[in-house]
């Protein structure tokens, strides 16, 4: 036993302490080296292996530290008689599988984002804003100040529903441009409206209740609910977004009903005033709360803004959910919601509870940011380049593919829905649009009952050059798929 038989690697990125140790722990593991066993002297090993001797040692010491060897002063060390249990590495044959998911795991390890063919950081992804037109200096500027002038308390874990000073910014914001009513102490702040909805999900129903969810409509919603265990029921949308009137009657009725009536995800129409009313009126007579997903209503090219359902609600039946990811970056994960005063305290506790903080300094800075008017200012200019690279796009598609593709010059937001007849199979067109370096979506994979076919392709950071490459890459795709 003088090496123990070990075999050491001088050239190894391991190093030699590391290799005696694996090696001896392996050959204890496995029963070559008995349990009760005498190891050689940290010298005569050092000798025999040509090491140091505190390289030795170091090994030895780790084995101690596992229970697995036993040194006594003046004594040779030993190998315990009664070894702790060994990783299966150590043990013959296969290991064992890993203890499966939970079901609730497996619905949340699902990724509904997959169908849609569409590759993360490909040009023209729908639902990102232009990075080049973020204001960097300016941003810089709050985060520094923000940095030397935050309150301690805002450093701890005292405010885990977000800083006060950021909550009374937006309620002044929201009142003014949104019409939603809204107090500093009813703002909840989150690191993205997909963890608001996963908090509100969880809070505000049980497993097998039902949601209404629009059709087509934003995955990350279908995610949040699904994995809550909520049953998902189909609701219709037309050219004036989800149709709640096509629900009448419900077999079971809903505890949620998830929409986007400012800007509908992803087809695109703004929901007038009177199917607002009725949507209304049928959370109120089902007793459902209505979640209101306003992502990108800041980016209206025409008209003005149609009130936020918050604010039109009499009782509480609407929350409230906004996103800066949008409008800002999402890299800066703000995001925030409006809820009724009755349930700011359980939310507030459940949001510290699942530990969905978002970062206090960033807050601080976009508190800075909105208060001292940049804030407007960049959504002013990115308004008026978002409109133009918009319209450039959809009529760049209408005049490359005639009628095979429907769409109209976007009324606000960072992505338009293209629509196409004739049995195209759009998760085969994203496939080879996206083989050229783009990330749009097939249309088909956000519907659950309806016969929606096309791609959405973002448009925030579509140059003239990004979209005439993207609209011959669809154009070439269309023509090979029908050839085919």
């Amino acid at each position: 036993m003088e090496t123990a038989g070990l075999s050491l690697s001088r050239d190894s990125a391991v190093p030699l302490s590391e290799q005696i140790y694996r090696g001896l722990r392996s050959a204890i593991g496995d029963g070559r080296l008995p349990a009760g066993g005498k190891l050689p002297s940290s010298r005569r090993l050092a000798g025999a292996l040509e090491v140091s001797r505190n390289t030795v040692t170091a090994a030895y010491e780790l084995l101690v530290a596992e229970g697995v060897v036993t040194v006594r002063p003046g004594a040779a060390p030993r190998i315990a008689e009664t070894l702790p249990r060994m990783p299966t590495e150590a043990r013959d044959g296969p290991p064992p599988e890993r203890s499966a998911l939970s079901q609730r795991g497996q619905r949340a390890a699902a990724n509904p984002w997959a169908a849609t063919g569409r590759i993360t950081g490909g040009r023209l992804e729908p639902g990102t804003p232009a990075l080049d037109c973020f204001p960097r200096d300016a941003w810089g500027r709050c985060l520094r100040r923000a940095a030397r002038t935050i309150p301690s308390a805002g450093l701890f874990y005292d405010q885990p529903s977000g800083l006060t000073v950021l909550k009374e910014v937006l309620a002044r914001y929201l009142a003014a441009e949104r019409g939603v009513r809204a107090r500093s102490d009813t703002i909840l702040i989150t690191p993205s409206t997909q963890a608001g909805l996963s908090l509100l999900a969880t809070c505000l129903a049980d497993p097998g209740d039902t949601v209404w969810l629009e059709d087509p409509g934003y995955l990350g919603a279908r995610a949040a609910f699904t994995t809550a265990g909520l049953r998902i029921a189909a609701m219709p949308v037309d050219e004036h977004g989800a149709d709640v009137s096509a629900m009448a009657d419900p077999a079971m009725p809903p505890r949620l009903i998830y929409v986007t009536p400012s800007h509908q995800y992803p087809m695109g129409a703004r929901m007038p005033l009177p199917r607002r009313l009725a949507l209304l009126e049928t959370a109120r007579r089902s007793g459902a709360v209505v979640l209101e997903d306003d992502y990108d209503s800041e980016f209206l090219f025409e008209g003005r803004p149609v009130a936020a359902l918050q604010g039109l609600a009499e009782g509480t039946e609407a929350i409230y959910l906004g996103t800066f990811a949008k409008s800002m970056i999402p890299g800066l994960r703000l995001a925030y919601m409006v809820v009724p005063p009755h349930l700011v305290a359980p939310l507030a506790a459940a949001q510290r509870a699942a530990g969905l903080y978002a970062g206090a300094i960033p807050q601080a800075a976009l508190a800075d940011f909105i208060d001292g008017g940049l804030f407007r200012a960049h959504l002013k200019r990115i308004r008026t380049l978002y409109r133009t690279r918009g319209r450039f796009l959809a009529g760049a598609l209408r005049a490359a593919l005639g009628n095979r593709v429907q769409v109209a010059d976007p009324v606000g937001g960072v992505q338009l829905a293209a629509r196409f007849a004739g049995g195209v199979d759009d998760r085969r067109l994203a496939d080879a649009v996206n083989a050229r370096g783009f990330g749009v979506a097939a249309l088909s994979a956000y519907a659950l009952e309806a016969d929606a076919r096309g791609l959405v392709i973002g448009f925030a950071s579509a140059t003239q050059a990004d979209a005439a490459a993207c609209v011959a890459a669809v154009a070439a795709a269309l023509d090979a798929q029908r050839s085919g």
